[in-house]
């Protein structure tokens, strides 16, 4: 069975982190998430993955290739023209099995796809549609279900007191090839407001399945810092490469040099190649990017550093991320004043 993610869209509310990037291509825990993910499945014993690609593809493409060092295989749908997801799908049909699964690549999360997977075969149906729960489901599509967990409906951002349950789509589906002849090809398609009401209306079966598990939705800076948080924590259990110093909660990376007199205050992620000056102060909540400098007495906190950083002595950052290649320093910044650098950097 292959799994098709769906990578094509921007990430206009992480601008302008992603202004130049695909937002599965975002970094987490300096690693672009979309890699995480195509390990996810892989563990989970999927080897066949489609790649549906539109807007700087190419970054996409060099950094998986054909899936080879993964030791997977990798296809790749391009869209010409943004399609909606369902239209997306429709797009890549030839390239997909007849059973499949769908993954809408910019959704932070793990699955128990063994889980998914044998509620699909028992209700036979032509979709199950991953569900996830939400505290306040009133910024969401919620499902309505019935016993078995068939959807009857979905009602779109309703009062949180209106709600007919808290569970919401969440983005990952398995489906029946046979769902997308009612899909029009070569338009842009929405799957919940046209796709998944028509299969519901001509009788195919569209189940619900809860995962449980991590699930976020990286679309705001606040949501992406927490997630990095949730990463140092292990509320969110992602692989964090570099070794663990003891069992502190401190990684490093290979490759980095410490000046004297530095202090980690834990949780902190150092990557590949970092060079951090004399009497810096590291943390809580860092992550520093591969091929980052940090000057001497530099206090940084709450903050996430994407590659090639260069932070100047005597710097203070507090709650900032900074997309790669950023120079800044010496100052005290906190998000605000970040914010506006990268705007800066944007225009």
């Amino acid at each position: 069975m292959k799994a098709l993610f769906l990578a094509g869209g921007l990430g206009t509310r992480l601008r302008p982190l992603t202004e130049h990037l695909p937002k599965p291509m975002a970094l987490v825990g300096n690693r672009p998430w979309l890699e995480h993910l195509l390990l996810h499945y892989k563990e989970q014993g999927v080897n066949e993955f489609v790649i549906a690609v539109k807007h700087y593809r190419e970054l996409i493409e060099s950094h998986l290739g054909d899936g080879s060092k993964f030791d997977v295989k990798i296809d790749y749908a391009v869209e010409k023209e943004l399609l909606g997801t369902a239209g997306a799908i429709k797009n890549a049909e030839h390239l997909l099995s007849d059973r499949f699964i769908v993954v809408n690549a910019d959704i932070i999360h793990q699955v128990d796809l063994a889980s998914a997977l044998r509620f699909h075969e028992s209700h036979g149906g032509a979709v199950t549609i991953c569900l996830t729960e939400v505290e306040d489901p009133s910024h969401y599509g919620v499902v309505e279900q019935s016993d078995n967990g068939q959807i009857i409906r979905f009602i779109e951002k309703p009062k949180k007191e209106d709600a007919p349950s808290n569970r919401i789509n969440a983005g990952i589906y398995i489906m029946e090839r046979a769902a997308l002849d009612i899909v029009p090809s070569g338009r842009s398609v929405s799957i919940e407001k046209e796709t998944f009401p028509l299969l519901i209306e001509n009788g195919s079966g569209v189940y619900g399945h809860p995962i449980g598990g991590y699930w976020m939705d990286m679309g705001t800076k606040e949501r992406y810092r927490q997630l990095h948080w949730d990463l140092l924590d292990r509320r969110f259990p992602a692989v964090i490469e570099g070794k663990e110093m003891e069992d502190t909660g401190i990684w490093l990376g290979d490759n980095v040099s410490i000046g004297q007199g530095v202090l980690f205050v834990p949780p902190v992620m150092i990557g590949n190649d970092v060079s951090i000056g004399e009497r810096a102060i590291i943390g809580p909540y860092a992550v520093i990017g591969n091929g980052s400098r940090i000057g001497n007495q530099v206090r940084l906190s709450h903050s996430i550093l994407w590659d090639r950083c260069k932070i100047r002595a005597g710097a203070q950052l507090n709650d900032c991320i900074f997309g790669s290649g950023m120079q800044v320093g010496p100052h005290i910044l906190h998000e605000a004043v970040c914010n506006r650098i990268l705007e800066v950097q944007r225009r």
